[in-house]
């Protein structure tokens, strides 16, 4: 099974502070997530728009977090808003050759 991305976008609708102190109670949980290789924190402070680029090792793993009540309490917390969700096929060839840090889960699978 391939690998998945999975990027995550959404408005916040606190202070930066607030929302960075919300993201660090939750780092631990989301470094449990089975399956889930790395999670990068994004932010754009400017336009109140914040997410997340998470590499799964595979399609199921990617599936069983979109089910999980981690995901759904970010999916339904009120500071958050106007979700975009889109996975993607890893072109895994090309990807090596610009130093994407898959080389851990390429050998996880």
């Amino acid at each position: 099974m391939a690998q998945q991305i999975l990027q995550l976008n959404f408005k916040f609708n606190v202070s930066r502070n607030d929302y960075e102190s919300m993201c660090s109670s939750l780092a631990n949980e989301f470094a449990k997530v089975p399956g889930c290789q790395w999670k990068i924190w994004l932010m754009n402070e400017k336009n109140n728009e914040a997410g997340g680029i998470y590499l799964f090792e595979n399609e199921k793993s990617f599936e069983l977090f979109k089910a999980s009540p981690l995901a759904a309490s970010v999916l339904n917390h009120p500071a958050l808003s106007d979700f975009s969700l889109k996975q993607f096929d890893i072109l895994e060839n090309v990807s090596a050759v610009t130093h994407a840090p898959l080389s851990m889960a390429s050998e996880a699978v």
